[in-house]
């Protein structure tokens, strides 16, 4: 070693030993131990979205660790072993009190990239995402660090396939078979819904965010709907991603520079025309915070420009399960989801000229990519869309004043009549009673009532379990006897629940909000012409107040705490429930329910404003 590298070495040798070492273990020069820093991170957990990771990180790995040296064109790096983040099975464990644990893995995922992050002073990362929630915590994390980083899906699974009938199969079948009388059929559904690996395959959460991730500039746009066990993941996509990570470090590109409000904006509005998963709600708060906005319904998107968007202007082009019939891997036959970004851009409802991971803006990757055209049965255009209108419903009112509700239009099979659903309340403390009373009594369910699944929000649950295991239950039970039954709760859903069910109603029952006050046979309203959802009962002052009153009673004698609640009986279900910010602030854990950004940005307006093309104005 030669010159600086000595000096730097002699001055401080306890912290250049284990760096020698870590060098001459992973085969690399250590004379580039003083060379900026880069690695590859995945992420670990229970199910099997998880399992096609580790093969993707070692071979990009390897990929890396063969680019790099002191040779004329090789890069001069200093390569660190790979990481893994860790989270929960979201398809193994819906409908379980382990689901509180589920939104937890984007706080515990963006907690421990963080500190691998910055402790270990990374100057270029590439990451590997699986599942839902990890992918979001990873992307927070790189734009904290905000140093040059990429990110690839690992991919989803293929659909299984029904050996008597020959349907097509995802976990959503397996759900949706349990009121099934016959074990016979649930157990050949659960045997042959989920074959091989990847994550869940449909348009539900995990592709609606990779789609997100994509569109917002930080994975290639191709890279997103390949299968797990595609070769292309293997063999071509760790090659491309080393070259454009190295792009980004020599030119200074960061993840800031990318995921700006426009960019953000894009990607909302791919979810809409993907009739994408009502989690992208959830998580684009927290997104944008850690991108800098303090707050993204009024920093980068209002809720009013949100429903005018996905009611008069963006319609659904994918005709994709759960509402649809198709997988993410048909939409990568047809062209990937570059067709539906193409689409969009061609009819000028996105802002093409946004920065990428790939050096080129969102516009100029679509062209480089030779987008085909629509192909009018998977994707199709905007001029005659799968659905008319946008796949997402934001819902205010009186039961909803955070303005947080969140109506998955796209898979809403009737009951919408003119717009408006009234039902009956059916009030249930918590989501373990209404599984018991779906597996116990079905047919005490009648036509137009509205399910009340309350206590189960961020601070409530904690951790705001997803209910694809009663939905999915209720979805049956309306298909079988031509009835709807609703659903609204302070939780939140699966992106393959379908029906009229509303989520992330807020202020959460734990926190007195109005949802805490229905009683049994309430008329509940959800009224699409007004986006609001209405208790009537509520709207009598003294009525409200006495109910609010009799609330604050029980929680003063409990200790100030709803008995209700969710036990917080680790320490990590405790800080949920003590830093939980709303759902819409993104559900997530910060200090004093404050959210936290870091490096907040300047308000910000490029003049970009798609929606104004349509308003008339």
């Amino acid at each position: 070693m030669k010159g600086s590298k000595i000096v730097l070495i002699d001055r401080h040798p306890g912290r250049s030993a284990q760096t020698i070492g870590v060098a001459r273990e992973l085969g690399t020069d250590p004379e580039l131990i003083h060379e900026p820093s880069v690695g590859v991170v995945g992420t670990k957990g229970d199910s099997q979205c998880y399992l096609g990771v580790a093969s993707k990180v070692d071979a990009i790995h390897e990929h890396l660790k063969s680019r790099i040296g002191n040779g004329p064109d090789q890069l001069k790096y200093r390569l660190v072993q790979p990481e893994f983040t860790i989270a929960t099975s979201d398809g193994i464990r819906n409908g379980t009190r382990e689901m509180r644990y589920s939104l937890l893995g984007r706080e515990v995922t963006n907690d421990s990239l963080c500190e691998h992050l910055e402790a270990t002073g990374l100057a270029g990362t590439i990451a590997v995402v699986a599942c839902d929630k990890p992918p979001v915590g990873t992307l927070a994390a790189v734009l904290e660090h905000n140093e040059p980083a990429i990110i690839m899906s690992d991919g989803t699974i293929r659909p299984g396939r029904d050996p008597e009938t020959g349907e097509a199969l995802d976990i959503v079948s397996a759900y949706q078979v349990a009121g099934h009388p016959d074990p016979a059929v649930r157990h050949r559904i659960a045997c042959n819904a989920c074959p091989g690996i990847g994550s869940c395959g449909g348009m539900f959460t995990y592709n609606t965010m990779q789609t997100f991730i994509g569109v917002v500039g930080l994975q290639p746009l191709h890279m997103v709907a390949p299968a797990s066990d595609d070769p292309r993941r293997l063999e071509e996509f760790p090659a491309e991603l080393v070259s454009h990570l190295a792009a980004m470090m020599t030119s200074g590109l960061k993840p800031r520079d990318i995921v700006k409000r426009d960019s953000i904006r894009n990607a909302v509005i791919v979810a809409m025309a993907i009739g994408g998963s009502t989690n992208v709600v959830l998580h684009v708060p927290e997104i944008a915070r850690a991108a800098g906005y303090e707050h993204f319904w009024r920093d980068v998107m209002t809720p009013e420009e949100f429903n005018h968007l996905s009611k008069n202007v963006v319609p659904v082009l994918t005709n994709a399960r759960p509402y649809g019939a198709y997988s993410m891997i048909d939409i990568d036959r047809v062209g990937g989801v570059q067709v539906i970004v193409k689409e969009l851009l061609d009819a000028g409802l996105l802002n093409g000229d946004m920065m990428t991971c790939t050096g080129r803006t969102l516009a100029e990757q679509v062209a480089d990519l030779n987008t085909p055209a629509p192909d009018g049965d998977v994707i199709h255009g905007v001029a005659e869309p799968f659905k008319p209108t946008g796949g997402l419903r934001m819902l205010g009112g009186n039961l909803s004043p955070d303005f947080s509700a969140i109506l998955k239009l796209a898979g809403v099979e009737g009951g919408l009549e003119d717009n408006l659903f009234k039902g009956r309340a059916r009030v249930f403390e918590g989501e373990a009673d209404l599984i018991k009373a779906l597996d116990e009594a079905p047919d005490s369910f009648q036509d137009k009532d509205m399910i009340i699944v309350r206590y189960s929000g961020p601070s409530g649950a904690p951790g705001m379990p997803e209910m694809l295991d009663p939905t999915s239950r209720i979805t049956t039970l309306c298909r079988e006897r031509d009835i709807v039954v609703a659903l609204m709760t302070d939780a939140r859903f699966s992106g393959g629940s379908v029906g009229l069910v509303i989520g992330h109603v807020g202020p959460e029952a734990a926190l007195g909000g109005p949802i805490a006050f229905v009683e049994d046979g309430d008329a509940i309203i959800v009224d699409l012409n007004s986006n609001t959802l209405n208790c009537s009962a509520l709207e009598d002052p003294e009525v409200l107040a006495t109910r609010k009153a009799a609330w604050d009673k029980v929680v003063a004698d409990n200790g100030g705490q709803h008995p209700n609640c969710g036990v917080a009986d680790t320490r990590l279900l405790h800080r949920a429930r003590h830093t939980a910010v709303p759902a819409v602030r993104g559900g997530g854990m910060h200090p004093n329910r404050e959210v936290w950004v870091r490096e907040p940005r300047q308000a910000e307006k490029s003049g970009f404003e798609p929606s104004n093309r349509h308003r008339g104005t």
